[in-house]
């Protein structure tokens, strides 16, 4: 799966000149926490967030009023607190390499780029609809983890097992175990009791971690 099939397409945007009342007035009503900031040339410059605003406004120790704060951040431009060094993924890139560059950048989104313009925006919450559909969370089974060997064949066994009882995956999740040796899999599967379910594993000597319906 790549960045294009998850990204939010036509991303709400600020140009620079945009006063952080406005900036926060739109957050709060389209619900979002992070703006792209866009030049009058259609190129990304910067991103402003929420943090950034809260850092923007006076401390809590001001002597100013409500209205005296209201209007110097009236006249704060987003251009004076946005973090300036943009970090973006191009639409074709995987989606777990974006992931990775949010980790590792210890950021909550990356702008989708396209001949220079930006064409999305991929965020936290986009990774976490992934996440939920890529293990069949919307779908009732049967939901094991299991240490197996990592080898050819393994997952193979257990798909087949699980087909000829008329039971259908809906998800397959693998990641490393600790044991180089050996593979940690989620299976979710319908259409199979949770005693078949066993069978099956107890069959491929396979050490089942958790195993439940869900």
């Amino acid at each position: 799966m790549i960045v294009r099939d998850v990204m939010s397409r036509n991303p709400v945007y600020v140009a620079p000149e945009t006063s952080l009342t406005e900036a926060k007035a739109i957050m709060v009503k389209k619900n979002i926490s992070k703006l792209p900031v866009i030049d009058k040339n259609d190129k990304i410059i910067g991103i402003i967030t929420k943090n950034d605003l809260a850092k923007a406004g006076p401390s809590e120790a001001t002597t100013l009023d409500m209205y005296e704060i209201g209007y110097l951040l009236s006249k704060l431009t987003v251009e004076k607190v946005m973090t300036k060094k943009v970090v973006s993924v191009s639409e074709n890139e995987v989606v777990e390499e974006a992931a990775r560059i949010m980790v590792d950048n210890q950021i909550g989104c990356l702008p989708v780029i396209k001949d220079d313009i930006m064409v999305g925006i991929v965020t936290e919450s986009d990774l976490f609809h992934l996440f939920t559909d890529m293990f069949g969370a919307r779908h009732n089974g049967v939901r094991v983890t299991l240490i197996t060997d990592d080898k050819p064949g393994q997952l193979a066994e257990i798909a087949k097992k699980i087909a000829d009882l008329k039971g259908n995956i809906v998800s397959v999740v693998t990641r490393e175990a600790q044991d180089p040796g050996n593979r940690r899999i989620t299976i979710k599967a319908t259409g199979i009791t949770i005693n078949q379910m066993k069978t099956i594993l107890a069959e491929c000597n396979d050490i089942v971690e958790d195993i439940r319906v869900v």
